[in-house]
Parts: structure tokens; C-alpha cells; sequence
């Protein structure tokens, strides 16, 4: 799953205050809604005036032209706050749909920023008359009328039958999270889903995840030194300021076999000897090899007998999962070891509580088999 630094989204988002403040004339074409897709056009420049344009159009007219230019980018084009922004700014943008607020307190807000908020004054930017041309734009638009806007995806945009494209769109609304477990999908949403991630998601981020993660993790950059082996726990060195090792060797312990059926020892002996490289030895996919591969290695752990039933184990294994480093092993296996592998995955692996992600100071205790 593509994960964007938080800190850098940050900065992202402060980008049109920042421009704004500066008053510098520039567009920003990402900021476009996520749930619909809206955006100005015919906009490269700077933002039109009222002085500019005179009695050419009217005054809602001007206002919506202002306020595609200054303020699409955190409450959308619909004005009900659907974007990327507002997936990392805290307090978040304000949805006018969702809102009562009057013309004058609009156009309060213009003048004078929401203090403790990204809401920036465009007091100096904008003139008097611009500005009531925006509080009377937002109110009757979005507040009264809760119309859409501007849309982005129009032929006129150079998008002509974007409908073709509604495969994609539960994850661009967020109906669908981003990081739902493949296995868990329909076909048509598997299919919407590889659609988002090649395509729609440079601009539309990655929408809406169930687990947004840590806002830094560490990830290994090269191979541990000092000699250790996955798999090979007794040989981690401790922490220290060369290796980086110990932290990824708490998921190189293997699960205690003692109590297992003979059948599942077997596919505890084959696990070890030609899983555990990519998966850890505990299955979880937080060792070493495991972090480092682009996607990351599956956490066995995660998985039910609902989301991942033994005879689709049992195909993952003999089949490879397209698309991930996970190899077919169905002409090196033989498939009464895939089924002995998939019983040890399913009746030892499978729900089990994950290991801390932290550095052992001590030789790590063996994991008992869940019975």
C-alpha cells in the first residue's frame, strides 16, 4: 500500500495558504474532490477580479470563478470538503453543505482567517467586492442550494466516458478501503481496485485506509550485518549503534511444535525451510526480508479460515500470487506438502497475536502453538 509521509502531506497542505498569503497566481490542478472529481477550467492564470471582469458576468458568477481558484483545494469544488486535503489537515476544512453559516460570517472568515485552523485571511488579496462575491457564492451554492459545482471529469477536460471508469470509484469515495485484504474483494471491486492504484491514485492519494500507519516506520536499506540469518535467531547481535538487525530477529522465532499432529509438524518443518525467509519464522512478514520487499511480505497472522479458506491457501501456495514476490511452488512441492504447509499456516499461524515491534533484550521466548 503506497503511503505518503505524513510530514510531507503536512507541508502539502499548508501549500495554498502559503500562496495565498504570498498571493502567487498559480493553480494547483491536484486539489480536486475526491468523492466526484471537480475542478475549475479554463483557469491557467492568474484568478479572474471583479474589477477585472466588470459587469461582464454577474456577481455569483464572479464569486464561483474566485472561489474555484482560491479555495477548491481544502473544501472542494462541491464546497462539501471531499479532498485530499482534508485527509490530513486537523481541524478539517469546513463542509458548507453540512453548515448554516450566513453570508456575514463567510465573509468574516475571508477577511480574517479561522485562528487555530488552515483558514488563512484573505484580507489583502482579495478586495471588498471580491469577497462578498465569495461569502454570496458559498452561501446560496453549497449552504441553501448544496449544488455540484464545477465537475473535473468531462470530456471538455480531456476525459470523455469516465463512467467506464466506475470500477474504481468506491475507492476514490471511500466507500471501499484502500487496504481491504485482496481476498476479501469481489471481482469487480479486485478490478477497481488495480485500476485506483495504477491510475487514480497519483492524484487522488490513497483515499481512504483502515490502518493509516505509523508516521515514520523503519524499513531495513541494506542486509544486516554482523552475521545474521533469518531463521537463525540465537545469531542476532544485540542493539547497537552498527546493526539494525534485532529489531526484524523478534519475528525469526519460531512457533513451538510440541503438541502439533504429525501432519502439521510437517508443514511446520517446511514452512520454516522455505517460508519463514519472506514470512519470518513467526509468519507474521515483519523480518527483514520480509519489510524490505515492494509489496511487503503478507502477515499470516491477520488471517481467518473466513478470509483466507484452506483451499485458497492451498492455491496461493501452488499458484504464486500475481503481482507480489510470492512464487508458485506447486513443481517443487508435492501437493501432499502443500496441504501439510497450509494445515501448519492455518491451525498455528493464522489469528494469532502479533509479536511487539521492538528490540529484545533478551533471547526471546518460543511461541506456543494456538490450540
Amino acid at each position: 500500500m503506497p503511503r505518503t509521509a505524513p510530514l510531507l502531506r503536512r507541508i502539502a497542505g499548508a501549500l495554498p495558504a502559503l500562496l495565498a498569503a504570498l498571493a502567487v497566481p498559480v493553480m494547483l490542478a491536484v486539489g480536486y474532490d475526491v468523492a466526484d472529481g471537480h475542478v475549475a477550467t479554463g483557469m491557467a492564470a492568474g484568478a479572474p477580479s471583479a474589477h477585472d471582469r466588470g459587469g461582464a458576468i454577474d456577481t455569483h458568477e464572479r464569486g464561483r470563478a474566485i472561489y474555484n481558484f482560491r479555495c477548491y483545494f481544502c473544501h472542494g469544488y462541491s464546497g462539501d470538503a471531499k479532498t485530499l486535503a482534508t485527509t490530513y489537515l486537523e481541524p478539517k476544512p469546513r463542509d458548507f453543505t453540512a453548515s448554516t453559516l450566513t453570508r456575514a460570517q463567510i465573509a468574516e472568515a475571508l477577511r480574517h482567517g479561522r485562528p487555530g485552523t488552515a483558514m488563512a485571511s484573505f484580507e489583502g488579496i482579495l478586495d471588498a467586492a471580491d469577497i462578498a462575491a465569495v461569502a454570496a457564492f458559498v452561501e446560496r451554492e453549497f449552504v441553501q442550494e448544496r449544488r455540484v459545482n464545477t465537475r473535473y471529469h468531462t470530456e471538455a477536460n480531456g476525459w470523455p466516458g469516465h463512467e467506464r471508469h466506475a470500477a474504481a470509484f468506491p475507492y476514490a469515495t471511500g466507500e471501499v478501503a484502500l487496504d481491504a485484504p485482496v481476498e476479501t474483494l469481489t471481482p469487480p471491486l479486485q478490478a477497481g481496485r488495480r485500476l485506483f492504484v495504477t491510475t487514480c491514485i497519483s492524484c487522488h492519494d490513497r483515499a481512504r485506509v483502515s490502518d493509516p500507519g505509523p508516521d515514520w516506520s523503519a524499513r531495513p536499506v541494506s542486509f544486516p550485518r554482523m552475521g545474521f540469518e533469518p531463521g537463525q535467531p540465537n545469531l542476532a547481535p544485540p542493539p547497537d549503534a552498527v546493526s539494525s538487525a534485532s529489531v526484524y530477529a523478534r519475528h525469526e522465532v519460531p512457533p513451538d511444535t510440541g503438541g502439533l499432529g504429525a501432519a502439521e509438524r510437517r508443514g511446520a518443518a517446511l514452512f520454516q525451510a522455505n517460508c519463514a525467509f519472506c514470512h519470518g519464522a513467526d509468519g507474521s512478514g515483519k523480518n527483514w526480508i520480509g519489510r524490505f520487499m515492494e509489496p511487503p511480505a503478507r502477515d499470516l497472522t491477520r488471517y481467518t479460515l473466513q478470509t483466507m479458506p484452506l483451499a485458497v491457501l492451498e492455491q496461493r501456495i501452488r499458484e504464486g500470487l500475481p503481482g507480489t514476490s510470492m512464487p508458485a511452488w506447486q513443481h517443487v512441492l508435492t501437493a501432499a506438502q502443500v496441504r501439510d504447509l497450509a494445515r501448519f499456516v492455518a491451525g498455528v499461524l493464522y489469528g494469532r497475536a502479533p509479536v511487539p515491534d521492538e528490540p529484545a533484550t533478551a533471547a526471546a521466548a518460543p511461541i506456543a502453538p494456538r490450540r
